[in-house]
């Protein structure tokens, strides 16, 4: 199921107040949209668990940054969206 921009905006919001286990309950429902297998590797940057992290960077067909830092991430994939 593919995610609506109103589910992904949720889905940053909860990001953005540190909440990434209600993210993740958003963005593991599309497993095939760039954005959201973008925004389930921030996810797991936030939580700290970088190897499914990069998996889900490689789904969405982005470069992991070399130094993974979620707040820089979530601005980017809010200006993507928009």
């Amino acid at each position: 199921m593919q995610l609506s921009r109103s589910d992904l905006s949720r889905a940053l919001k909860h990001m953005e107040a540190g909440e990434w286990q209600a993210a993740h309950e958003i963005v593991q429902r599309d497993e095939e949209s760039p954005l959201a297998c973008w925004a389930h590797g921030i996810v797991h940057i936030m939580e700290g668990d970088l190897p499914n992290a990069r998996y889900w960077y490689a789904q969405a067909k982005r470069a992991f940054p070399a130094k993974p830092a979620a707040p820089h991430e979530i601005e980017a994939l809010k200006a993507s969206i928009k």
